[in-house]
């Protein structure tokens, strides 16, 4: 999907349509494919312990299905940021990012975004942006949560109206978080589900880079 980078966010395997051929005898109109939808897989079911991401521009591989599963209905705009440009790279402050992101807003102000640090990550330099992540105010580990790369850690933050559900870890060298937020109001679990389907597609499209 093009992400349309001029376009402000209020922030901080997937179903895909697949084309099953219909035989045409002469004298009949062809037909329309069909489609058959695959379903998206949550984390619980992916195994991200030996996947290796890419540490290069992956949004545009997201798939649309993806985006609007994630969102629970279209995105009604997008953001993205790459090596070089100058971005909100934390809460206010701009910076030159060395990183590729991306992120999608709903209607109801749902946001799912996704990133990946340019710079390879070591073992140890993963442990003390996870050491970092833990000290987030208002954020709660997940000790349940499934790996998300090697380590790994889930949060799940509030802020007043505001749930947010990511997860981080290393992919090879790649760091790689991706984040679902949403209005409190939409239940913890339907959340977690579409955070965790949201993240194996965007592991899936940064390995594929």
């Amino acid at each position: 999907m093009r992400v349309v980078r001029s376009l402000l966010l209020a922030l901080g395997a997937t179903a895909v349509a697949v084309g099953v051929g219909v035989l045409v005898t002469d004298g009949e109109e062809p037909q329309a494919p069909a489609t058959v939808d695959v379903p998206s897989v949550p984390l619980s079911e992916f195994d991200t312990t030996e996947l290796v991401a890419q540490r290069t521009e992956f949004c545009d591989t997201v798939p649309d299905e993806a985006v609007t599963e994630a969102l629970a209905g279209e995105s009604i705009a997008t953001a993205a940021y790459g090596n070089g440009d100058r971005a909100k790279v934390a809460g206010t402050v701009r910076d030159v990012a060395h990183e590729f992101s991306c992120a999608w807003r709903g209607a109801d102000g749902t946001v799912a975004r996704a990133w990946v640090f340019v710079p390879p990550v070591t073992p140890a330099a993963a442990d003390s942006l996870i050491d970092e992540a833990r000290k987030r105010a208002g954020c709660e580990p997940d000790a349940g949560a499934p790996a998300y790369g090697v380590p790994s850690l889930a949060l799940v933050c509030e802020d007043g109206g505001t749930r947010l559900r990511s997860y981080r870890g290393l992919f090879g060298d790649a760091w790689l978080t991706c984040q679902l937020s949403t209005p409190t109001t939409v239940a913890a679990t339907a959340q977690q589900d579409r955070a965790s389907r949201w993240c194996v597609s965007i592991a899936t499209a940064a390995a594929d880079g």
